[in-house]
């Protein structure tokens, strides 16, 4: 088989604009651009934006993820010294547990395999953030406040038999 052969068509490219995009409030001081969201794979790609004094509930990795803070500042409560500003990115291993908190405000640019599971006070099971909990928050929001649905990508899986 050549190249040739194997490159798929595209017709347009699959590109979205951040500014554009904005869903206000996904989260109490959390604002969520979703730029790729695949449920099926657990795969999301955001850029969140949190207000001054956001602190999210205390969560548990499944899978790894890549934080790449583009402005503001925020740290992790369980690590009050390792402060990431605009420019930094973070890696965090899939099994990590932390609190994030932004005195000042921050934005960025998150990418997830897996799930969030967040934890109440005394670690009994708040909610669990993946791809479909995005999707299906992002519906509600909109709905409820009159926001415009933002535009993401998401790949498309059909569920088919196979052949015998």
């Amino acid at each position: 088989m050549s190249i040739a052969q194997s490159v798929k068509h595209q017709d347009r490219l699959l590109t979205v604009n951040i500014h554009e995009n904005e869903v206000q409030n996904t989260l109490p001081g959390v604002h969520v651009t979703p730029c790729f969201l695949d449920p099926d794979n657990g795969k999301w790609i955001i850029r969140a934006r949190f207000e001054p004094g956001t602190i999210l509930p205390r969560h548990f990795h499944t899978g790894v993820v890549h934080f790449y803070t583009t402005a503001g500042s925020w740290h992790y409560v369980e690590h009050p010294e390792d402060v990431q500003t605009a420019g930094s990115y973070l890696f965090e291993p899939a099994g990590s547990i932390h609190t994030l908190s932004s005195p000042e405000g921050a934005e960025g640019f998150i990418i997830v395999d897996g799930a969030n599971v967040n934890l109440n006070d005394d670690d009994s099971l708040m909610f669990i953030m993946d791809a479909g909990w995005i999707e299906r928050t992002l519906h509600a929001v909109t709905q409820h406040t009159g926001q415009k649905m933002p535009r993401y990508i998401k790949p498309g899986s059909d569920v088919v038999f196979s052949d015998k």
